[in-house]
Parts: C-alpha cells; sequence; structure tokens
C-alpha cells in the first residue's frame, strides 16, 4: 500500500506545477507581463515553463526524482518569495505558506526518492 501511497503523493504535489505550466504555455504574453510587473526578468520565462512541466513529470513517473524535487523545492520557496510576500493580505500569506508546505513535501521526496512504482526504481 505504501508504494500507492506515495505515487499518488507524487501526483498531488506535482499536478499543479503540470497544469501551472501548461497554463504558462497558453498566454506567455500575460505571463511575462505579470512576471515582469513583479520584477522577474522575462527571460525567465521559458526556463521556468520547463521546471514546472518537466520537473511535474518526472515527479510523477518518478525520474530523477530527488533532483526533480530539490528544485521544485526550491522554486517553491523562491516563487512565494517573489509573488506571494504580501503578508498583509491574508490571501498572499495562504499562498506563500502553500508554497512553503509543497516545499517540505518535496524535501521528503528528496530524502525518501521514488519507491517502487517509478522510473528510478525500474532503472535501478
Amino acid at each position: 500500500m505504501n508504494n500507492y501511497l506515495h505515487l499518488a503523493g507524487r501526483i498531488l504535489l506535482a499536478l499543479i506545477f503540470v497544469i501551472s505550466g501548461f497554463g504558462k504555455l497558453a498566454d506567455t504574453a500575460g505571463t511575462a507581463g505579470y512576471m515582469a510587473a513583479m520584477g522577474v526578468p522575462t527571460v525567465l520565462l521559458w526556463p521556468t515553463i520547463a521546471l514546472e512541466v518537466l520537473g511535474g513529470i518526472a515527479i510523477i513517473a518518478g525520474f530523477q526524482t530527488r533532483w526533480a524535487a530539490l528544485a521544485l523545492a526550491g522554486f517553491s520557496v523562491v516563487s512565494g518569495v517573489i509573488f506571494h510576500s504580501n503578508f498583509a493580505d491574508q490571501i498572499q500569506l495562504i499562498m506563500f505558506l502553500k508554497n512553503l508546505a509543497m516545499a517540505g513535501g518535496f524535501l521528503l521526496l528528496a530524502a525518501s526518492g521514488a519507491t517502487a512504482l517509478s522510473v528510478d526504481a525500474r532503472r535501478a
């Protein structure tokens, strides 16, 4: 049962990144504008999309799980600080804490690695 719970956890952690990455891909101009408004160089748009989509898929598949989890944990913290640091706004505070919670989940995944239901396990 643990293998299935681990797979479900990986899917739930990664789903927000895959969906968000494809959303950015569907509106690159709007995303670039939002990034610029927040002081983020728009040259980071495509690496962001790649990290969200490919990193999310890697987590779901259990491919290079530890590295993908570390990358997404770092991304969660950095993006939370940049985009959700207006703590006077309760919604932004909750969004920031959500990012920290996701980072925590990814750190646990980085520490444990993927279980039997993963590409990593098949390759081992």
